[in-house]
Order: structure tokens, then C-alpha cells, then sequence
């Protein structure tokens, strides 16, 4: 799938995907440049038992957990809100509900609650589950990393691994059928369709685990097990501190407010803005979108270079998740803070000079 409009342009258009687009999962092509640069995601998998023997053991000790990981998810079923789950429609629905509501129990300290939690859980997505955790852009200390996992559980987008796993799975099928949020399939699609195809996660969680650099800790498989009960625990401090205004503005409100500002970054960062680096895939950096999601908007900055702490590469693109890091880098919390080298930008510049 192509746009026919120059690369430069800031609107583009979606148009239908041919037989033999290099996109196409027919095809059985994976982007090149993704092939390059994504080592993390692809290698995640291999990474979690590398301390279990060498590589001879590798195989049939990942397809051990791969099974375990299924067999108690198949258990647990009940608290599995993941998105693409029918318990994460029914959660993504009811929360809209819920905002219908917002209007009559409106104050300004719920609505300044909802605002704090807005930030504290939309950072946690930006900072922990996508920079940290999925693409190992830098590193913290456990507590820490734990801290900043836990603030993005109570965005309600899925556990760590559930999350993790989902990224990595776009990042490894960009833009293709394959892609769990393709656009290839619709803005709609892309930015909430695809949480109510049940289907592409089944199909996902028969695939080999991508996730196995987490699921070896203990602590996100306790968040995986027990999920549903965090933003309950979270729901009734906020009833017992102000009452239903509170649970309407900081769960409701706030967790809708959350999922679609995310979700841009899905479906518009595909289809509008412009596209500076040669990714071979429909990426854009988008300003607004930036604005939004303290800086995930530049997108194609970000495809051009998974493995970066820092998507905002001028200094005029804002990024508030990068300013944390580099503050957390000058206090010795962030290290092996990951960044593309001048040699890494020329090599999927349109300008190669």
C-alpha cells in the first residue's frame, strides 16, 4: 500500500493493497530496514532463557513456557482484559458508558483528579510499556521499572506482557495484514477495530512468545494473574477520597481520554503527517499527535529508529517522555540510554549525503 501523494506532503491517502505489496503477509517478506534495526523485539524472545543452559536448550525451554503461559491464560480467562479480548470489548465499552454520566457529577477536583491520573498513566504507556519495556530503549532499576509498569496498569490497555507482546507484533509486521492494528484495513480499524477482532489474538497467542524477556519475572506474571483486581483496588480509593464523581472523572473519563489519545498514534500517525526517514512503511510524524502523547506523535522517527530512547529528534519536537529519561539519565537512575548515531540516521535517510 502506497499514498499517492509526495513523501513531504502532510496529508496522505490510503489507498487498497495489491497481491504483491512488499507489505502483503502473502508475500512472506518482512520490512528490510525493520530487519536491521528492531534486534531487540525480534531477539526478545530468545533473550529470556539464556541463562537455562545455551543454545542447545533454548528451543524446548521456550516452547515449555510458551505452553505454560497459554495453559494458565486458558485458566484465567475471566481476568484477561487484554485488548483484542471479548473481557477488554467489554471493559473499553463500559468505560465509555461511563463517561456518559461525566456531565451530571462534574467538580473541578474530579476533574483534577482525572488530569493527574491522565498523566501518571498515560506516562507510564509512553515511558515503561513502549520506550522501556518493548523496545529496551534504556535501562532502570527494577523498582523503578516496576514503579512506572505499575502507573501504565491503571491506563487499562493490558498487562505488560499483554501490551509488550501486542507492539512487538506491529513492529515485526508493520502496516501488512499481519499487523495486529494495520491500516491497511481502515482508520478505524487501526485506531479501535482491531479491539474487537478476537480473532487476531487467538491467532497471536499461538504464535511463539515474543514477550519472554518478561515473562521470566515474577512481577509481571503476578500483574498478568491478577489484573482485574489493580483498577478495582484504584476505583474504590478514588470512592472512598471523593465519592462517584471521582470514579466517574478518574476511571472513566480518564481511562477513555487515555485510550484514544494512545490509539492516534495507531491510526493518524499512519495516515497523516510527513515522513522523513525511508522506513519503507507508512509512519508519520505528526506535531499534534506529539503534543498529545508527550511525544510519541513523531512516529516515523520512531520507525526509522525503534531502539531510541528519544523520538523527538530536533530540538523542536517536543518530548516529554525524552525529557524524563534524560533527567533520570543525569541522576544515574536511566542507564544505557539508547540513541541512533549519525551512521544509523544516513543509512534510512531520503538523502543518503
Amino acid at each position: 500500500m502506497r499514498s499517492t501523494v509526495p513523501r513531504n506532503s502532510s496529508i496522505w491517502t490510503i489507498t487498497k493493497v495489491g497481491e504483491n505489496h512488499p507489505f502483503n503477509s502473502r508475500s512472506g517478506e518482512i520490512h528490510a530496514i525493520s530487519k536491521r534495526l528492531s534486534f531487540i523485539v525480534r531477539a526478545a524472545a530468545a533473550t529470556l532463557d539464556s541463562d537455562d543452559g545455551g543454545n542447545d536448550a533454548l528451543p524446548a525451554t521456550t516452547e515449555r513456557r510458551r505452553r505454560r503461559s497459554v495453559f494458565w491464560v486458558g485458566k484465567l480467562k475471566c481476568l484477561d482484559m487484554a485488548p483484542g479480548s471479548p473481557e477488554g470489548a467489554v471493559v473499553f465499552v463500559l468505560m465509555h458508558l461511563v463517561c456518559v454520566i461525566a456531565p451530571f457529577c462534574f467538580s473541578w477536583n474530579a476533574f483534577g483528579v482525572a488530569s493527574v491520573l491522565s498523566i501518571i498513566t498515560g506516562l507510564g504507556i509512553t515511558l515503561s510499556y513502549h520506550r522501556n519495556l518493548c523496545h529496551r530503549s534504556f535501562k532502570l532499576p527494577k523498582w523503578l521499572e516496576y514503579l512506572f509498569a505499575y502507573c501504565a496498569v491503571h491506563a487499562l490497555q493490558g498487562t505488560p506482557i499483554g501490551w509488550v507482546s501486542t507492539h512487538r507484533h506491529h513492529h515485526q509486521n508493520c502496516d501488512s495484514e499481519r499487523d495486529p492494528h494495520s491500516p491497511i484495513q481502515g482508520f478505524w480499524y487501526s485506531h479501535m477495530g482491531w479491539l474487537f477482532d478476537f480473532n487476531s489474538i487467538n491467532e497471536r497467542r499461538e504464535m511463539p512468545s515474543n514477550v519472554g524477556d518478561l515473562e521470566k519475572q515474577f512481577f509481571y506474571r503476578f500483574i498478568q494473574f491478577t489484573y482485574v483486581i489493580h483498577p478495582i483496588v484504584l476505583a474504590t480509593l478514588l470512592y472512598a477520597i471523593g465519592g462517584f464523581p471521582y470514579v466517574v472523572w478518574g476511571m472513566g473519563v480518564r481511562v477513555v481520554l487515555v485510550y484514544h489519545i494512545t490509539f492516534l498514534v495507531n491510526s493518524a500517525c499512519h495516515v497523516w503527517g510527513n515522513q522523513i526517514w525511508n522506513t519503507g512503511d507508512l509512519s508519520r510524524n505528526n506535531w499534534l499527535v506529539a503534543l498529545l502523547t508527550f511525544g510519541e506523535g513523531w512516529h516515523n522517527n520512531h520507525h526509522a529508529f525503534e531502539f531510541s530512547a528519544r523520538h523527538g529528534l530536533e530540538w523542536w519536537q517536543f518530548d516529554l517522555t525524552w525529557y524524563i529519561i534524560w533527567i533520570l539519565r543525569a541522576f544515574g537512575l536511566a542507564t544505557d540510554v539508547k540513541l541512533p548515531t549519525n551512521a544509523q540516521k544516513r543509512m534510512v535517510s531520503f538523502n543518503k549525503k
